[in-house]
């Protein structure tokens, strides 16, 4: 048996046929979706990129403990109970994250992996000399600007080369049993960036400045005409990544794999671009733009429904790959919080979650129980109490807010985290900004902190919140509950103003 996931990151769901989309192209991803299992309310659990990996490769949510953080040395991860189980293991990305603080021992899980370089601010390209400026909204980095150089063509592209690589790996080995492969694709990640004649999918007549990489910002810092060009932009990544995981299934089809792989694409989150008001993503309300993902999956002699509307989340692929390969949980070191989607698609049962609960570490708290969406924030202005828990704080303080860091006698270490007695260290946000969380809670307060309530049924694209009591009232038992499920450090009900379950 074999298993091949393909992560796109970014992949906006409401840009794919699959989901409704009428003018973008993605022949292949309808190829595979038309043989699938469509899922239809598919959560994040922890954003952005590399908590949301974590919670993929443990099954497990992490922002209530943490934010963007190595692989704790505690952690369970699927390779790892792969490994012991006798099946192997490849990592195939260009997601450079994997190799900067805060994600630098994810790829050393795997038995082996390979690395294709050169996105955003991967550090790729040496030139100590200064870029020359050039009229742009948003952004236009440097090193980016150096990496691509090296691009001779679209095959060049980091992204195509990480999912030729993966139809090739594939190639390689579709004789041998007992893999799992992870094709971990940057694109559509921004910037949306591709080869000049790529422009030409989605033409337009735009004439102003460079736009190809938005800032964590609102819309207005660009005309609706350029906002208008970065969607068809953002399309054009789609197509093009589109177009590469078109050999991947070739080979598939060549070999006759689907008789004995599992397959699924998905991505880590989604991406704002201009709903609402805003671009990219991690500073607003957590929408269903970037929190509801696309996700299908095939499996081997698959006759259940092809579309699904239970609740579901990133954290069910563990438990998932694991039931497809007849591997219990008895090698997971702590309960998994996702579920096998087995019995959902074999048409067994039609729910496995009552609700699903997802975010960013320090930002509000939300919680979807397939009728309502419900996004709580912190009751004080200073977001606390609040306490980052992790072994390996790598990146809790960047060279660049080393100022922000002030008493750390206040780190504390110990078993502070319910599910195991490994020590971790405890650091409050009262010393320091956490590294990574440039979107800060005080700065943004006017944006995240308040509670919205949306009912999904009557405003399915959460434009009117609901003024409640009684079911906000609901909703915050529900959360309290799913919570205290996920292992919720103590402090998080008291910063939510929230009544911990008894028992």
């Amino acid at each position: 048996m074999k298993t091949i996931v393909v992560l796109m990151d970014s992949l906006n769901r409401r840009f794919l046929p699959a989901y409704g989309n009428t003018w973008v192209r993605t022949p292949n991803m309808d190829r595979l979706a038309a043989r699938s299992c469509v899922f239809d309310n598919h959560f994040v659990g922890s954003a952005p990129c590399m908590p949301a990996r974590h919670d993929l490769l443990t099954g497990r949510i992490d922002f209530l403990e943490r934010n963007w953080a190595p692989v704790q040395p505690f952690d369970c991860t699927l390779p790892d109970v792969l490994h012991r189980n006798g099946y192997f293991s490849h990592l195939a990305t260009d997601h450079f994250h994997y190799f900067h603080l805060g994600g630098e021992n994810y790829h050393a899980v795997f038995d082996s992996w390979e690395f294709f370089r050169g996105q955003e601010t991967d550090v790729w390209a040496s030139n100590l000399g200064k870029m020359p400026e050039r009229p742009h909204y948003g952004q236009d980095e440097a090193q980016y600007v150096r990496n691509r150089a090296r691009f001779t063509d679209e095959s060049e592209y980091p992204s195509p080369k990480t999912l030729h690589h993966a139809a090739d790996w594939v190639e390689e080995h579709h004789a041998d049993d007992n893999w799992f492969l992870l094709v971990d694709s940057f694109d559509p990640h921004e910037p949306f960036d591709f080869p000049d004649e790529d422009a030409a999918e989605y033409p337009d007549d735009y004439k102003d400045k460079l736009y190809y990489w938005p800032e964590y910002a609102g819309s207005e810092q660009a005309t609706a005409e350029a906002i208008e060009h970065l969607r068809r932009r953002y399309a054009t990544l789609v197509t093009m990544s589109d177009r590469w995981l078109g050999r991947l299934l070739d080979v598939l089809d060549k070999h006759d794999l689907w008789e004995d792989t599992m397959v699924v694409l998905t991505t880590d989150h989604g991406h704002m671009l201009g709903e609402k008001g805003f671009l990219a993503k991690n500073y607003m309300p957590c929408y269903n733009e970037i929190y509801q993902i696309p996700m299908m999956v095939w499996t081997p002699g698959m006759t259940g429904p092809t579309r699904c509307a239970a609740l579901t989340q990133n954290i069910d692929l563990m438990p998932t790959i694991l039931d497809f390969f007849g591997i219990g949980q008895k090698d997971c070191r702590y309960p998994l919080h996702g579920a096998s989607l087995l019995p959902l698609m074999r048409g067994e049962c039609d729910r496995i979650h009552e609700s699903v609960i997802y975010g960013v570490f320090g930002r509000q708290v939300n919680i979807c129980d397939g009728r309502y969406t419900y996004f709580r924030s912190a009751v004080r202005e200073d977001n606390r109490p609040l306490n980052l828990y992790t072994a390996m704080p790598s990146t809790i303080c960047h060279y660049w807010d080393f100022d922000h860091l002030t008493d750390v006698s206040q780190i504390t270490a110990g078993p502070f985290l319910s599910y195991t007695d490994y020590p971790v260290f405890r650091i409050p946000n009262t010393i320091t900004r956490f590294a990574n969380d440039s979107q800060n809670f005080a700065e943004r307060y006017e944006i995240v902190g308040h509670n919205l309530l949306f009912d999904l049924q009557t405003d399915p694209q959460q434009e009117h919140p609901l003024d409640d009591p009684e079911i906000e009232r609901m909703m915050c038992g529900k959360l309290a509950q799913a919570m205290a499920r996920h292992d919720s450090p103590a402090e998080q009900f008291e910063r939510l103003g929230l009544t911990p379950p008894r028992g």
